[in-house]
């Protein structure tokens, strides 16, 4: 351990749920293998006369500690947040924290879209008898209401909008609320976004979800960075990051896997999907700024990397305008798709997990670089001590989030 300070900021536990592994040994060996589980989307409400592909979650049980009745009322995002938030409570043991001093922040709204589509078929001719805890569930304020019961959190708790950059936004906000004293441990969590086909269906009209080049190919579809890309490929995630004051942190003997050293938060300006790589790269430097060092310093870029025609040529712009063409990169998406509100905040955990053990992933179907100059990791891991890393988000809206973290 280092010398600590009260205005640093550790990171003192994970959680993560995916489609390729429930828990960070399962999703940490599938990383590395570059293992998949994109195919045609089989829950109810995601297909109506489609075949969207994307990444789905195997069924979950409640684990013991979970409450069977919070459970049986949640939805498919809650319960997610649940058994996620569990690992990274445990992993930091925060049954031991005075829970007045633990605060919420789940990154993601408007979540649970196909799960209110289901409602409105099930209710469409007797509307009359919709279940009255509808009322509560259909609000993002639920998920709070949810695992601030289960884990009798009593600091604050509230939800944070920003497309596909919540996830980080809830870790910037976390740290930002550690920094000015508003809580001792703030739990950051990346919510599922559950998608319906209507929203499938505009994403692919927009242009921004794929595959039609892959239709028959669904192994094959996920491809951020590569020539024959052809857009994002949805994946079911949620990540729980555990962001806790340093000397809070020493004073129970907590060991911690990195601190956030630096953050940034830049807009485009811009209502439309469209990104910017004067935003991206704006957002990148404030967050080099706050941690006080040079893009020299930075190891390793875990990149947004969705596989989007215009996005990932604008994210590469970015990064080389930033002076940090000698970094390594990856692509996280391309082996669980784009958790979209939880992207993130899975990253992050992705990104925290590979310094623990000196080990970058794999970037699957990297076949044909758009960049060849840069420094991929392409279809197998590799050994690479990391110190500095750097985690890219972007959303719709032109929200631009960068987040630098530092092993101690």
């Amino acid at each position: 351990m280092t010398n600590s300070s009260s205005s640093e900021v550790w990171v003192t536990g994970v959680g993560v749920t995916s489609a390729i592994g429930q828990g960070q040994e399962a999703f940490a060996e599938a990383l590395f293998q570059g293992s998949h589980a994109f195919g045609i989307m089989q829950r109810q409400g995601r297909q109506k006369e489609s075949s969207f592909i994307g990444a789905e979650l195997p069924p979950m049980s409640p684990p013991a500690r979970i409450s069977t009745r919070l459970w049986r009322g949640a939805s498919l995002t809650g319960q997610a947040a649940l058994v996620t938030l569990l690992e990274a409570w445990d992993e930091a043991k925060l049954d031991h924290v005075d829970p007045t001093r633990i605060g919420l922040i789940i990154g993601g709204s408007n979540v649970q879209q196909r799960e209110q589509l289901l409602t409105y078929d099930q209710y469409a001719d007797r509307p009359l008898y919709v279940r009255p805890t509808y009322g509560l569930a259909f609000m993002d304020s639920d998920l709070c209401g949810i695992c601030t019961e289960q884990f009798s959190i009593k600091g604050f708790a509230y939800t944070i909008g920003g497309a596909s950059a919540s996830g980080q936004a809830a870790v910037i906000a976390g740290a930002e609320a550690i920094r000015t004293g508003q809580a001792d441990v703030v739990i950051a969590l990346g919510a599922l976004m559950d998608l319906s086909y209507i929203e499938c269906q505009a994403l692919r009209s927009l242009g921004a979800m794929g595959s039609d080049r892959y239709a028959d190919d669904p192994a094959a579809a996920c491809r951020p960075f590569d020539r024959l890309r052809d857009g994002f490929i949805y994946g079911e995630a949620c990540g729980a990051v555990v962001l806790e004051r340093a000397d809070h942190a020493v004073s129970r003997g907590h060991k911690a896997y990195a601190r956030i050293a630096g953050w940034g938060l830049a807009m485009d300006g811009n209502r439309n999907p469209n990104p910017s790589a004067e935003g991206e790269s704006r957002a990148i430097h404030h967050a080099m700024a706050s941690a006080g060092i040079s893009s020299t310093e930075i190891d390793y870029i875990n990149t947004h990397g969705t596989g989007s025609l215009v996005g990932d040529e604008t994210e590469l712009q970015a990064i080389r305008a930033c002076g940090l063409q000698h970094a390594y990169l990856n692509a996280t998406k391309s082996i669980i798709g784009h958790g979209l509100s939880a992207a993130g905040n899975v990253e992050l955990v992705a990104a925290l997990l590979q310094m623990k053990v000196s080990m970058l992933h794999p970037t699957r179907n990297l076949a044909d670089p758009i960049d060849t100059e840069l420094r991929w990791v392409l279809g197998e891991p590799i050994k690479q001590d990391i110190r500095t890393a750097l985690n890219l988000s972007m959303g719709f809206g032109g929200i631009n989030t960068a987040v630098i973290v530092q092993r101690l």
